[in-house]
């Protein structure tokens, strides 16, 4: 009986602690239910064990926010082969799910749909099945939903219209039926649309050429029919709709024309409103959202085996082109870069754009073909013409792989934005950390190696709060491109929080405005430092597009000492912007030099926007600052809900650092010193 007891003590010491933490814990309860279902021969995701700690970095692919809360879970291409479990949900602070180029299986839990911080959801190249659940348009932060290549089946749920976040929503490659529903017409912020290779039918609801935004409509090889809302033309090559059999439009060079090719035939038309069209055909036709088009058949017939024989024709001449230039460039470039050798097959990444036929064990050859990942030879060799090592900057280095694979090959679905001389695009590096990825053509970069290093040196080694840290670099000489990857902020610029009209939403209160405009003032104040690791350093061009907020709305500033790397004509094209926007202090314009005060001035300027509200701060606003009228300038979307004392000091201060005389600007260190006297409750 005692030996009894003494193995009942020696089990309950070695199971008891595992047990209590799993069942101690609900998202490490929640992990584990995922893993068994997402791995469930246990061969792949060993690193999450019941006794583990999530946010340790111990797991393979989870990361957690600064609440030690699960924030990403990021498993791309690891060959998973089970299914979704409904046990995600348990990870409410979920934002980011990547589940992409796996072997999934089964249904897409309803579950999901109560992940309320969820931002992006990436489940496609699977083989998932069932429908999309409609409660996804319960998901009010959800705003890419990637769900391509998969054998997903049923309508398009007329409940995702309710999903206002959503910029970019990927559906191609499925076996989805239906009409494309009238209710995505109400996703204002709808940037990339792709719905192609499926059965859809009906026509192009008329709401979609209604959304501002959209840039990317792809809606090829459906049934879709009738003729495609004229204001769709804007996008341009944005605009894919080709094999779409009864499908026309009006200057679409890849749809045949409404009129030109008849294919009205004798001008009837038929719609479930009962809609009927004069069959004078030298008017604008119109665009009911549900008419449906008919033709005489024999005409019809014998028009698309013209147009047939036509096509087909110059498809085979255009593919025997580029079978024949493919194959001279692969041996051109085989002759000029030696073969990169890939360890783990695995790990590739492919593009989203190709059929799941297309993708094998083995990489394409252009896959395989060695990237110029050391931009200037000398960056390899450790040194460069300005004598500096390099031993330090391989500390930072990406290769284009990992650049590739964290954007989905430079996917128009993460584009943030894009000016005339760089991208920005969302990445997700394999840890599962998110990231914001600067493009800049190598043709926009300083041509001396040696300033140029020394700039990347520089931009490297910022560390402060209130400056968004730069992870690494990455040089393409194939695609002539630098590529610059930072931290990401989850809550955009700051300008997308001003011209916010009455009763709107994401409002900023006045302790978010005050804490807001003190780190900014924390982050100028270490740029203009001269510290030994660092020398003085004026930003040039900063503004609120430029500040940046991350989860707890902490200020974030962008682009310091970016013009370090950049040609001189770039930075002048840069600044014509900042001169339009009001940033550019007065003795620029005179001197043609920037100093601290040009920073200081700025700084000013976007004081007076965050109390106000308002992007243009002119004249007027000026004058009711200067004369504390606060009821008048003070942003209304408050409610009368701020410190007045403070509005006084604040506005002071704004005023002081916008003075038209750079020397009576005060220096940052006054102006920090003067914000350190707020109440504690305002930071």
């Amino acid at each position: 009986m005692n030996s009894l007891h003494l193995l009942l003590v020696l089990f309950l010491l070695v199971a008891l602690p595992s047990s209590l933490l799993v069942n101690g814990n609900a998202e490490l309860r929640a992990l584990m239910d995922l893993k068994s279902s997402l791995d469930p021969e246990d061969k792949l995701l060993g690193s999450w064990t019941s006794d583990g700690d999530p946010c340790s970095g111990s797991f393979l692919g989870v990361l957690c926010n600064e609440h030690k809360k699960v924030a990403n879970i990021s498993l791309p291409g690891r060959g998973l082969s089970g299914h979704v479990s409904p046990a995600v949900a348990e990870l409410k602070c979920l934002s980011g799910l990547y589940l992409h180029y796996n072997n999934l299986f089964g249904e897409i839990p309803k579950e999901i749909s109560n992940l309320n911080e969820l931002v992006d959801l990436y489940l496609n190249m699977n083989n998932l099945s069932g429908t999309i659940p409609p409660d996804i348009g319960n998901m009010t932060s959800l705003q890419v939903l990637q769900l391509g290549y998969n054998q997903l089946v049923g309508n398009i749920p007329k409940q995702m219209g309710s999903s206002k976040q959503l910029n970019a929503v990927a559906l191609q490659h499925n076996k989805l039926t239906g009409q494309i529903p009238l209710s995505l017409g109400n996703l204002e912020k709808l940037r990339w649309l792709n719905l192609s290779f499926n059965n859809f039918n009906g026509m192009i609801p008329a709401t979609l050429a209604d959304i501002a935004n959209l840039e990317v409509l792809d809606i090829q090889n459906n049934s879709l029919s009738g003729t495609v809302p004229s204001a769709l033309g804007r996008l341009r090559e944005g605009f894919q709709g080709a094999n779409n059999q009864g499908l026309c439009g009006v200057g679409f060079s890849t749809l045949p024309d409404c009129y030109k090719d008849n294919i009205f035939g004798a001008g009837q038309i038929s719609s479930a409103s009962n809609v009927s069209i004069n069959s004078n055909l030298s008017k604008t036709f119109p665009e009911p959202v549900n008419t449906q088009l008919h033709c005489n058949r024999i005409h019809c017939s014998k028009s698309r085996f013209r147009h047939t024989i036509i096509i087909a024709s110059v498809i085979t001449t255009i593919i025997t082109f580029m079978g024949f230039g493919f194959v001279i460039f692969v041996r051109y470039r085989r002759q000029r870069q030696r073969i990169r050798n890939t360890s783990d097959c695995s790990e590739a990444q492919h593009s989203p754009d190709k059929p799941k036929e297309f993708y094998s064990r083995s990489p394409s050859p252009l896959v395989n073909l060695e990237y110029d990942y050391n931009g200037w030879d000398s960056l390899a060799d450790g040194q460069n013409a300005s004598g500096l090592s390099h031993e330090y900057l391989n500390n930072f280095r990406f290769n284009v792989d990992e650049i590739e694979s964290a954007t989905q090959y430079l996917s128009e679905a993460n584009l943030l934005g894009k000016s005339k001389f760089s991208a920005v695009y969302k990445g997700v590096l394999r840890d599962g950390s998110l990231v914001a990825i600067r493009s800049i053509s190598m043709t926009c970069c300083k041509t001396e190696e040696a300033e140029f290093v020394k700039g990347l040196s520089l931009l490297t080694s910022l560390r402060h709060e209130n400056i968004v840290k730069m992870r690494g670099f990455c040089c393409s000489r194939s695609r002539g491109e630098w590529f610059f990857i930072y931290d990401f902020a989850t809550r955009g610029n700051l300008s997308q929080y001003l011209d916010k009209e009455d009763g709107s939403d994401h409002v900023l209160e006045w302790s978010k405005r005050v804490s807001i405009i003190r780190g900014i003032a924390k982050g100028i104040g270490y740029l203009h430092s001269n510290e030994a690791s660092k020398p003085t350093i004026v930003h040039q061009n900063i503004s609120v597009e430029k500040v940046i907020l991350d989860d707890q709305f902490n200020p974030l500033i962008t682009d310091a000492g970016l013009p370090k790397l950049l040609a001189d004509d770039v930075v002048f094209s840069a600044l014509k912007v900042s001169a339009a926007m009001g940033y550019l202090a007065p003795e620029y314009i005179s001197t043609g030099r920037f100093t601290e005060k040009s920073d200081i001035y700025a700084f000013g300027v976007i004081v007076l926007q965050i109390l106000s509200g308002k992007t243009l701060v002119g004249g007027s606003i000026r004058m009711t600052v200067e004369s504390f009228r606060f009821e008048e300038f003070v942003d209304t979307n408050l409610k009368g809900l701020y410190s007045k004392s403070e509005a006084a000091i604040l506005s002071k201060l704004a005023i002081l650092c916008s003075h038209e005389l750079p020397e009576q600007r005060p220096t940052m260190v006054e102006v920090i010193q003067e914000l350190s006297m707020f109440p504690s409750h305002s930071s």
